[in-house]
């Protein structure tokens, strides 16, 4: 079964704490702390498998927890470091925050392998903090909480040319005909339910990959039918092949199913309109006067640069040609790997949820206040000490309103803003 869409819970290890203990042997009567640190918990790593082409293991398990780190012991003894989990995807898959909908991380180019959520670092023993007024502390430090995520996944096939056209024009034909695919083909609608792809050997040219996409029809940029479940599915092709009924078999228009399928994709997104496209006259085979038919779809598309194919998937008439011709124009448009950007990092996601939280003046400390378990959880996830830590924590202020609240109640340069134990001095 192909699947192009999974999601699922993610879970970091969480950091071992550390250890309280003093060392206590004979002869040895003041023996100082002996706690060890804990083991650092695993981390949730993707990577990419070339030998898979679809997320089906992730529909029936959908819970993946990396292993916390054990606690440290006596004697200064390390816990040992929980267990990564690495999780296998296709390339071309793309991980989202399922709460808002944000791209974190896409599988493809250089990224391979990904740590995306790193582990919980073990907390110190007491042996740490020892000093010459503290000798014995009865302190240690607990390890780092775990990371955990819900997330979706999305697989974006990659190819290098995309079969689109209404249903039951002949495209799953057409693909099992030039490559090493077998999709199900059969004369109704909507035979084709997942996108399937296929190898193209040529002789003394290079091969290449072919995705036949489903599910377009008219409002499918709306999300009528299958559309929005598949139109993804083309923004990583290099070159568009339009197949059309060009026989009417069901009493369309080829001219107006090509407008209609192109006003889609434009709708969809732009630049997936203005990739290259060549267009497939297909079923000549059973059409009555294909020269009257193939003359009049070239005096519409031929002007706006898109050449005309007549071609027969069922009897082949026309393929080789088409095929040599898409070789040739695929040296023309050098692959590029399409890599989306992240638009949110996951140390991040989750933060933006809808937690109440408070800002207010606290009369006795002079102070300006923010509390609420979602600043809590920011403070938690952030490192104040790096400058991407500190401009997300900036960043996470203005978006969420709360600078706006800080200036509603009077706040001026200088004055001093509280935080669960961080204070900080405020700048317009």
């Amino acid at each position: 079964m192909f699947a192009d869409r999974a999601k699922i819970y993610i879970r970091s290890g969480k950091g071992g704490d550390g250890h309280v203990s003093f060392r206590r042997e004979k002869f040895v009567p003041d023996g100082g702390p002996d706690g060890g640190d804990g083991g650092h918990g695993g981390s949730v790593i993707f990577e990419v498998d070339k030998g898979l082409n679809t997320l089906t293991d992730f529909r029936f398990n959908k819970h993946y927890r990396a292993e916390d780190g054990e606690p440290g012991g006596k004697r200064n003894c390390r816990g040992k470091d929980g267990k990564d989990i690495v999780l296998k995807v296709p390339e071309g898959t793309v991980i989202k925050d399922e709460e808002t909908g944000k791209v974190m991380l896409d599988m493809s180019g250089d990224n391979q392998r990904v740590v995306f959520l790193e582990g919980g670092r073990g907390g110190l023993g007491n042996q740490h903090y020892a000093t010459s007024t503290m000798q014995a502390p009865k302190y240690a430090k607990p390890g780092q909480p775990a990371k955990e995520l819900n997330v979706l996944l999305e697989l974006k096939c990659i190819a290098d040319v995309g079969l689109v056209g209404f249903p039951n024009v002949g495209k799953s034909t057409l693909l099992s005909m030039v490559s090493n695919a077998k999709p199900k083909i059969a004369d109704y609608h909507f035979t084709t339910l997942n996108p399937n792809l296929g190898v193209v050997d040529i002789d003394g040219a290079g091969g290449f990959v072919i995705a036949d996409i489903p599910g377009l029809v008219e409002g499918a940029s709306e999300g009528v039918g299958l559309g929005l479940d598949f139109l993804r599915h083309i923004e990583r092709t290099r070159i568009l092949v339009h197949v059309v009924d060009a026989a009417s078999v069901e009493g369309r228009d080829p001219i107006e199913d090509i407008k209609l399928i192109n006003n889609e994709l434009k709708k969809y997104n732009a630049d997936v309109s203005a990739k290259p496209q060549v267009i497939a006259a297909n079923k000549l085979d059973v059409c009555e006067d294909k020269d009257a038919v193939i003359k009049r779809i070239r005096d519409e598309f031929e002007p706006q640069g898109f050449k005309v194919f007549p071609i027969s998937a069922a009897t082949r008439e026309g393929v080789k040609e088409l095929m040599y011709h898409l070789s040739e124009m695929l040296k023309e448009y050098p692959r590029e790997t399409i890599t989306f950007e992240p638009e949110m990092t996951p140390e991040f996601a989750g933060l933006y949820s809808n937690e109440p939280f408070e800002v207010y003046f606290d009369d006795k400390e002079k102070e300006y206040v923010i509390e609420g378990p979602r600043i809590e959880k920011m403070l938690g996830y952030t490192n104040l000490d790096s400058e991407k830590g500190f401009l997300f924590f900036q960043k996470f202020l203005k978006e969420n309103g709360i600078l706006d609240k800080l200036k509603e109640l009077g706040i001026n340069d200088g004055d001093t803003v509280r935080m669960y134990g961080f204070k900080f001095d405020y700048y317009e």
